[in-house]
């Protein structure tokens, strides 16, 4: 059941009637509007800051919501709910735990890149150092996997195709990245972050394959049309030539 204000069947501004302690209807001591009902319940997720079109950065900097700094933490954010969906898809211990870690990088990640200004008393937590982390994992899980020597569709199991679209979502995360990086200064270690963080998906996506016992499926490029000899493809037998119009 939902726990929103206004469903599962309750009126939003109002709280649920108490019972008495002889089992009757409690009385309300008092007015009770509906402010204090949503008090009671918690702090509203509307707040109508960003109506206008714009949105707070961390610092309070206001700023349109289609600028290029919020476009690269709208789309690590986007990153992490696509690795959040494809995370739910498997209960393999060490794929959850590479999960986890990452998701809370990509959480330190989102936070940095909504800072125009960082204190230089807080340090980053996309280092050099994290990044190793990840090359380190894609070694370790490429290590297990045949060798790959044609490309492959980005389909296969439930969980090697979620990792597919959670690796283009990251590429594009990385392209937002970029483009702030040639406007204000960010920290370069991010996009490497998440350049690496594409290529593990990939692999991560191989890996899930291959534990669903899904091979990977080869990419067959089109045959190109036959050439005659006078150098302009051939229709082939039976094809008749376009019709002209009258």
């Amino acid at each position: 059941m939902s726990t929103k204000p206004g469903e599962g069947g309750q009126l939003p501004g109002r709280r649920p009637r108490r019972r008495g302690r002889r089992g009757g209807r409690g009385r309300r001591r008092g007015g009770q509007g509906a402010g204090r009902a949503v008090a009671a319940i918690g702090p509203r997720i509307y707040t109508r800051t960003g109506d206008r079109g714009e949105t707070g950065l961390i610092g309070g900097q206001r700023v349109p919501k289609d600028d290029p700094r919020v476009e690269a933490y709208g789309a690590v954010d986007e990153l992490n709910a696509s690795l959040g969906a494809a995370r739910a898809l498997t209960r393999e211990t060490d794929l959850v735990e590479v999960f986890d870690r990452i998701q809370h990088r990509l959480f330190d990640l989102g936070a940095e890149l909504a800072a125009p200004k960082p204190g230089a008393e807080t340090p980053s937590a996309v280092t050099e150092a994290e990044v190793k982390v990840l090359e380190g994992v894609i070694d370790l899980y490429q290590e297990t996997l045949p060798p790959l020597r044609e490309f492959i569709l980005p389909a296969g199991s439930p969980l090697g195709a979620a990792l597919q679209v959670a690796r283009t979502v990251c590429r594009r995360a990385e392209r937002r990245a970029v483009t702030l990086a040639r406007r204000e200064a960010v920290n370069p270690e991010i996009v490497r972050y998440l350049n690496r963080l594409s290529d593990l998906l990939f692999v991560l996506a191989r890996v899930g394959n291959e534990r669903a016992g899904t091979a990977d499926i080869p990419w067959k490029k089109a045959a190109p049309p036959p050439v005659t000899a006078a150098g302009a493809p051939s229709r082939g037998r039976g094809t008749k030539p376009p019709s002209r119009p009258a």
